[in-house]
């Protein structure tokens, strides 16, 4: 019998990818739900062609999609919640993916995590969901993919440091100065990973890599001073774990997120497949490492320092860039504003209450307000 898989988030770039890989695996997987924010047409194709007995329009009006889709934000908790789904890829970008993936985890349901600000928004929620429910969370982002790859089941008593690489974007090169006046077709031109345009952004400034730390501390419970960046040009290596008596396992791949999607599926088994390219060492070397320029990128030590923080202030940060990100992508602020942004947004708002859901969402929503008026916007 197939496994029935929620995608959730269906027509950004990790669910199409998702879909890929599915497609090559009908006879272990099926796609039991899809949903959507607003792709309306993309959505249908899909829904034509994979027949998932549920699908959902979280942005569409009633009457907007065909009969029997579901509308509005409820689609992606319901979707998370159906007897015949197993396992719930979570795609979705933002805040917004938080519920879905609690309501999944309650279940006890294997919950595939692409939408990391569910762990940076409620990582404490989260985590306590994944305990009662007794389901399963496994990271899709490359980098905890690699880290759960490296740690192979060994308990995490045994490991020093983790070791997350950043490709350190387009503007890696770049001085502070330009980086500060850079356009958004400037952000957008990753020199490695083809993203959507939110996380693409996130990468330029290295906002990601912020919320990949925080996202690291609460799937593998260390502490941020033991969880380090270092910038990685080429993409290959995609995370180091050192273990106390000083070894060091590192995961290689090319850069595809249907690896990372593929093992999220079938994690601690694998499956044998074909959708990328076998790994060639001579071709991808040389491989080289660099520290990473706070300076010039000063949002990742805004981003560490909020998870440092707990509470809500995680909440905050992530909610001000994301803000903040839109803003820039609409033209209304420059790249150098985001942390600028971000800042104020965290000194006005530290010590909000991060104890409940419904606080940590008013946290969020004071956080969008501040920086839409820190901009006049």
């Amino acid at each position: 019998m197939t496994q029935g898989v929620a995608i959730l988030g269906s027509t950004g770039s990790i669910g199409t990818t998702a879909l890929r890989v599915l497609q090559r695996h009908r006879d272990r997987f099926h796609v039991a739900a899809l949903t959507a924010h607003s792709n309306a047409a993309l959505l249908a194709e899909q829904a034509a062609e994979f027949a998932p007995a549920y699908v959902g329009l979280v942005a569409g009006a009633a009457g907007h999609g065909p009969s029997g889709w579901r509308q509005g934000a409820a689609a992606l908790v319901e979707a998370a919640e159906r007897d015949d789904v197993a396992i719930v890829l979570n795609a979705v970008v933002g805040a917004a993916g938080l519920d879905a993936t609690l309501a999944a985890l309650e279940r006890g349901k294997r919950v595939a995590l692409a939408n990391k600000e569910s762990l940076v928004v409620g990582g404490t929620l989260v985590v306590d969901a994944w305990r009662r429910g007794g389901g399963e969370l496994v990271p899709v982002d490359s980098e905890h993919s690699a880290i759960l790859q490296c740690i192979a089941g060994r308990p995490i008593t045994e490991v020093r440091r983790l070791v997350l690489t950043a490709s350190g974007g387009p503007f890696r090169q770049w001085t502070a100065e330009r980086i500060a006046a850079a356009s958004a077709a400037d952000a957008l031109q990753h020199p490695t990973w083809r993203m959507g345009r939110k996380i693409t952004v996130d990468s330029a400034s290295l906002a990601n890599k912020a919320l990949e730390v925080i996202e690291a501390h609460h799937l593998f419970g260390l502490p941020y001073d033991r969880i380090d960046v270092v910038v990685h040009p080429q993409s290959v290596v995609h995370s180091f774990v050192e273990f106390v008596d000083g070894s060091v396992v590192a995961q290689l791949g090319v850069p595809s997120m249907e690896l990372p999607v593929l093992y999220a599926l079938t994690h601690p088994g694998r499956l044998h497949d074909t959708g990328v390219p076998p790994f060639d060492p001579v071709e991808a070397s040389p491989l080289t490492f660099e520290p990473v320029r706070h300076e010039a990128f000063p949002t990742l030590a805004l981003g560490v320092d909020a998870g440092r923080e707990g509470g809500a202030t995680p909440a905050v940060f992530n909610a001000a860039n994301e803000q903040a990100v839109a803003l820039f992508l609409d033209g209304r602020i420059r790249f150098g504003d985001i942390p600028r942004g971000i800042d104020g947004a965290l000194s006005a708002l530290s010590g909000h209450d991060g104890t409940t859901r419904d606080a940590l969402i008013a946290a969020d929503q004071a956080a969008r307000r501040h920086v839409r008026e820190f901009f006049r916007c």
